[in-house]
């Protein structure tokens, strides 16, 4: 059978690009207009219904994963450094990634080219859940930021409102994820960085 039929694994198969972490890949799985979030099933690299959104959490942004990166031990060590504590772990996933672009872009499961500008540092029941915000490569307008301090305030509150939302369900007396800050375009290089190498030691080590 022709190898050529087969479509290389989002997570595994891509790399995360080379002139990364300047400039990398990005897989993207749900886009504005979806109603139901998307995720890569892990086995299989198909996207699966993770939920429905509610209405009032709809990504405001292009959202996946940058490929072959991993938050485990180092990932967690740039959290645990920054915010005073050692209890903090890695998420064990690719980390994420949101992509501003001025163009409408209707569906997910295709890989895009983008600068990361800056992140959020989030908490997911005490784990490293790093957001990473970048900006479509060439974009006519997101395009000239370079840093997260140049996005408007009123696009970085609806990220954040949709970050520290969008997994509570009712009746949640307290949100599963705490936002603890907001990290330039410095940090965010140095996170890709780390998540690379933890994705090298859990899958390309030789243990």
């Amino acid at each position: 059978m022709n190898d050529h039929q087969f479509k290389a694994h989002p997570w595994h198969g891509i790399n995360a690009g080379s002139n990364a972490p300047q400039v990398v890949t990005c897989f993207i799985e749900i886009v504005p207009t979806d109603t139901v979030k998307y995720e890569v099933d892990k086995e299989t690299g198909y996207l699966s219904i993770d939920r429905p959104q509610k209405y009032s959490n709809i990504i405001p942004a292009l959202y996946g994963f940058i490929p072959q990166t991993y938050s485990a031990d180092l990932v967690a060590e740039l959290t645990n450094n920054e915010l005073g504590r050692t209890d903090i772990e890695g998420d064990n996933d690719p980390v994420d990634i949101c992509v501003l672009t001025e163009k409408d872009i209707t569906h997910g499961d295709i890989i895009v080219k983008a600068r990361p500008i800056g992140g959020f540092r989030l908490l997911d029941h005490n784990k490293a859940d790093d957001k990473l915000i970048a900006v479509l490569e060439n974009d006519a307008i997101y395009g000239a930021y370079k840093d997260i301090s140049d996005v408007p305030p009123m696009v970085i509150d609806r990220l954040k409102h949709y970050f520290t939302t969008y997994k509570d369900l009712p009746g949640d007396k307290s949100p599963r994820c705490i936002l603890t800050g907001t990290y330039d375009v410095k940090t965010a290089h140095e996170v890709i960085r780390r998540s690379i190498k933890d994705y090298d030691n859990k899958y390309r080590s030789d243990k």
